[in-house]
This record gives C-alpha cells, sequence and structure tokens, in this order.
C-alpha cells in the first residue's frame, strides 16, 4: 500500500535535470531519492522499492531502456522514462521495454509532476477484485494476468488497458476514454499512439501463453478497442 508520501526515485547523471524533477516532485508531495547510474539504482532496487521510477535513457554505464527491461522482469514500478525531443526510436523501444509513460526534454515541470502522480496513483491497490473472461483472470489488487492457470508479467499500464476492456467486455472503448482510464485526463499529441503500443504488447504477451487470447483485443477502426466475450474465430 503506497503511503501519504509516495516515494519516487530519479535516475540521471544531469544534476541540473534531477533538481528540476525532483523539486516538480515535491510540488505533488512526492518524497525522492536520486541516482547517477543504473547500476547503483538496480543494486538498491534488491532491498527497496519505490512508487515510481523517473529514468533517463541516456546514462553513463546502461541504457536507462535497458534497465527498464530489467526492472520490469522482476517488478510491478511505474516507470516515466525522460527521452531527447525528437527521439521517437527511444520513446518506442522503451515502450516496448515496458516504460509506461515518457517526458520528452526539454520538459514542463507541471506536466512531469502531474503525469508522475497519475502513475503512483493508478499503481496504488484500491480493490481485491478479481475478474475473469473464460481462461483469462485479473487479480485486481496485485495487478496480476491469468491464462489458463498461467501467470502473464504486464506491465501497469498494459495492466489497465486490459482491466478497463474486460470489465466492458462486449463494448467497444472508444480511445479517448481508455487514454483516459490508464493515463489521466491530461492531453498530449501522440497519446492514441501510445495506446496503440501498449495494446500491441498486451497482444503479443497474451497469445505468447495461449494463441487466440490477444486477438479477443479487437481493434474497431477509428473508434476503439473491445474484448470480445468468446474468442474469435
Amino acid at each position: 500500500m503506497m503511503t501519504s508520501e509516495p516515494l519516487a526515485w530519479v535516475i540521471d547523471d544531469e544534476p541540473a535535470i534531477v533538481d528540476i524533477v525532483t523539486f516538480a516532485l515535491e510540488t505533488q508531495g512526492f518524497r525522492w531519492r536520486s541516482f547517477h547510474a543504473a547500476g547503483p539504482a538496480w543494486t538498491a532496487l534488491r532491498s527497496e522499492q519505490p512508487d515510481l521510477i523517473v529514468l533517463d535513457v541516456m546514462l553513463p554505464d546502461m541504457t536507462g531502456i535497458e534497465l527498464c527491461r530489467r526492472i520490469r522482469d522482476r517488478w510491478n514500478i511505474p516507470v516515466l522514462l525522460l527521452t531527447a525531443k525528437g527521439e521517437s526510436s527511444d520513446r518506442i523501444r522503451g515502450l516496448e521495454a515496458g516504460a509506461d509513460d515518457y517526458v520528452t526534454k526539454p520538459f514542463h515541470p507541471r506536466e512531469l509532476a502531474l503525469r508522475a502522480q497519475v502513475l503512483a496513483q493508478r499503481h496504488e491497490a484500491h480493490s481485491d477484485e478479481s475478474l475473469t473472461s473464460g481462461d483469462l483472470r485479473l487479480q485486481v489488487a496485485r495487478h496480476e494476468v491469468f491464462v489458463s492457470s498461467k501467470r502473464i508479467m504486464v506491465t501497469p499500464s498494459e495492466f489497465r488497458v486490459l482491466h478497463v476492456l474486460v470489465e466492458h467486455a462486449g463494448e467497444t472503448m472508444p480511445f479517448a476514454r481508455l487514454v483516459s482510464a490508464v493515463w489521466g485526463d491530461i492531453d498530449r499529441i501522440g497519446n492514441r499512439e501510445l495506446l496503440k503500443t501498449t495494446v500491441y504488447r498486451l497482444r503479443r504477451k497474451l497469445d505468447a501463453v495461449h494463441a487466440g487470447t490477444g486477438a479477443r483485443i479487437r481493434s474497431v477502426r477509428g473508434v476503439g478497442y473491445v474484448f470480445d466475450v468468446e474468442p474469435t474465430e
């Protein structure tokens, strides 16, 4: 359970950026801890897990993308990636590695603070609810997904997309409603692409365990997505 003052880690080797990020986080009530390289942060994760990680792509000892991938393999911690302006390849690779959101440099501190707050709040468990649809089961409080009793490792954003779709199975969910449910009401160009990337990753993970499960997340062209109550033929 997240405390009243969530803990954020800032991993960036530029002191000026760390100062800006930590100041922004403080405005939203975060406690923080900073690291200037991936190695020390990775070691510290073995004894403590924060409520959020703000992670720069360019680090001296390991890319932020590789560190994000390692984090995602073991923990369900929200990751907000810092990328260079115009480097769309970094954003795509970061999302594929399991990052939940990104902010491009130079960024507005207020936007970063709000996105961090949304990720941390969404990560906090609100219910012990369990949702099922055929051989698919979602354990809501723990953000766990099972297909035929096999657990699927998903990111927080992937889980929230699936949760909304399964909760409204058979109903077409508009892009805007899904984006709002997953990342909040912060308007930004590229949110639909972020959603599409998340759905793509989710489909692949589901199909890797049980072919056809991912296909139940169906695109409705120009409108949104629907989770089919029964697998499609």
